[in-house]
């Protein structure tokens, strides 16, 4: 099955601007979501958690603060440039403690409880150069 490739742009999201200090845009397709998040200096975004979406987010710019419940305890971990963040189920917030705005890319898909490591692992198949 042969798809087209598609290219989109900042100009193709759903861009919001929220009170808390962060500008998203949102690429919002059939089977996951992607979003560029943009958090000002010394801003804390609110407490939440997802009911059926997992979430994860790569920081791509500055420091990033996860504040998160575990076992009845608020838990907190900084993460930087290459970081990566899964979620899960857990209550959460994210802030920015530092004077430079921080950047990050939440991947977002409702999973579906199947093991698909192999079929990632192993879906490449190389082709001669056209």
């Amino acid at each position: 099955m042969e798809t087209k490739m598609e290219f989109y742009g900042k100009e193709d999201a759903v861009n919001v601007s929220k009170s808390n200090g962060t500008d998203v845009s949102y690429f919002i397709f059939e089977e996951y979501e992607i979003h560029l998040n943009r958090i000002a200096p010394h801003t804390v975004q609110e407490w939440h958690y997802h009911q059926k979406i997992e979430e994860t987010l790569l920081v791509t710019k500055g420091e990033l603060t996860a504040y998160w419940q575990e076992d009845g305890e608020t838990r907190t971990r900084k993460t930087g440039p290459g970081g990566l963040i899964r979620v899960g189920r857990s209550i959460h917030t994210f802030s920015n403690e530092t004077d430079e705005p921080a950047e990050f890319t939440v991947f977002r898909f409702v999973p579906e409880g199947v093991d698909k490591r192999e079929v990632i692992k192993t879906d490449k198949i190389v082709v001669p150069a056209p």
